[in-house]
């Protein structure tokens, strides 16, 4: 291995280390404890080593969220592969989806909620968050119904999906009735 190969493989360590230790702060202690001071001390890294991967808070944010897309992605690919026929893939899409927001309510905040500097549904949209919506896209297009575009009911699907994550987490709905709310869902938007 070349001197430069190490270097870069240091490098993506770091950066990795980095993401890691923000996203563990930030699920342990929500995202305005991440600091660039704290996140210094945890890695044991001087703050302009970690200045020379990100210039601030908001890049790493952005590197959160574009993890958790990537593994959103594998999670809800997951849960429609497990599923028999349509309605339970859409169920279990929709379980995946809300279960991801649940247990990683940071990293969704990353993803949903915070300024991590990345483009929505534009042409420079990164790949990880264009893969989430594709491993969406791909259960939900054949349950769009007739004359209906495939990738407007995936946005609507995922907004309401969104909005039970986060209407949810806030105590604003009832938590008994989550499954109600899924299968609701899923029976009133879905063409089966």
């Amino acid at each position: 291995m070349s001197v430069q190969e190490r270097k870069e493989r240091e490098r993506a360590d770091r950066e990795r280390l980095i993401v890691e230790t923000a996203r563990e702060l930030a699920e342990q202690q929500g995202w305005d404890a991440v600091t660039t001071r704290r996140l210094s001390e945890r890695i044991e890294y001087s703050q302009p080593v970690l200045y020379s991967h990100f210039r601030g808070k908001r890049e790493i944010i952005g590197a959160v969220a574009l993890q958790g897309a990537a593994e959103m992605a594998v999670a809800l690919r997951a849960a429609a592969r497990a599923a028999k026929g349509p309605r339970d893939r859409v169920t279990a899409l929709a379980r995946a989806y809300l279960d991801f927001a649940t247990r990683n309510p940071a990293v969704y905040d990353a993803m949903f909620q915070l300024d991590g500097g990345l483009a929505f549904a534009q042409e420079d949209t990164p790949e990880p968050l264009k893969d989430a919506f594709a491993a969406l896209l791909e259960s939900l297009e054949e349950v769009a119904g007739d004359g209906v575009h495939p990738g407007l009911f995936t946005e609507v699907f995922w907004a309401a999906l969104h909005g039970l994550a986060t209407l949810t987490r806030a105590g604003r709905l009832p938590p008994q009735d989550a499954e109600r709310r899924t299968q609701l869902l899923v029976d009133r938007l879905a063409v089966l």
